[in-house]
């Protein structure tokens, strides 16, 4: 039997809203799907992650290649309205917001050790960007031994013949790819 989390990757004001500093192309696109999934999760009493992009002010945790970026145009500085979780997806008590500094949720983050410590064997991922954060946080959970799903409509990419490439790539290492309307069927079935 499966015993699954929901992590919703990066879905903050900064990267999803129009006229946001690094707006992902069809962020928007993805919202009511996404949406669908975590109501699905909050109805089955299975534990949701807001996994959330924060940076200091002073830009010293930002990747070496994104700094010259960050200083040109800060983005999801910890504690401001753009690093926030958007109004659509906002979390209600009860779910977790995990902050992280880099693409992975699992990169030094607690992530690994809380879904450990919750019994969760499996993740089910939607959000943002596919080639970057959705991506190595996938990799990174079958490296630890975590069952994978892609939620295919509920995760998006700035340019999608890009993410199109990354999803069959997932597959071809083992990432399960579920429709949002196939979840709840799925989660029920194992």
């Amino acid at each position: 039997m499966m015993r699954s989390a929901l992590l919703i990757i990066d879905m903050q004001n900064d990267f999803v809203r129009e006229g946001a500093p690094l707006r992902v192309t069809d962020a928007m696109t993805i919202v009511g799907k996404v949406r669908e999934v975590l109501e699905i999760f909050r109805r089955n009493r299975l534990p949701v992650f807001h996994v959330l992009r924060v940076h200091r002010n002073d830009g010293s945790d930002v990747e070496h290649f994104r700094i010259e970026l960050f200083r040109k145009t800060p983005f999801a500085i910890d504690g401001t309205k753009g690093a926030q979780v958007i109004s659509e997806l906002e979390p209600v008590p009860g779910e977790y917001i995990l902050k992280k500094t880099r693409m992975s949720a699992f990169m030094q983050t607690e992530l690994d050790l809380m879904l450990r410590t919750l019994s969760i064997d499996t993740v089910f991922v939607a959000g943002i960007q596919t080639p970057n954060c959705v991506r190595t946080t996938v990799f990174d959970a079958l490296a630890l031994n975590y069952r994978a799903f892609l939620v295919e409509d509920a995760v998006a990419a700035k340019d999608e013949e890009i993410h199109r490439s990354n999803c069959r790539d997932m597959v071809a290492i083992g990432v399960g790819m579920v429709k949002a309307a196939a979840v709840e069927s799925l989660l029920r079935s194992s």
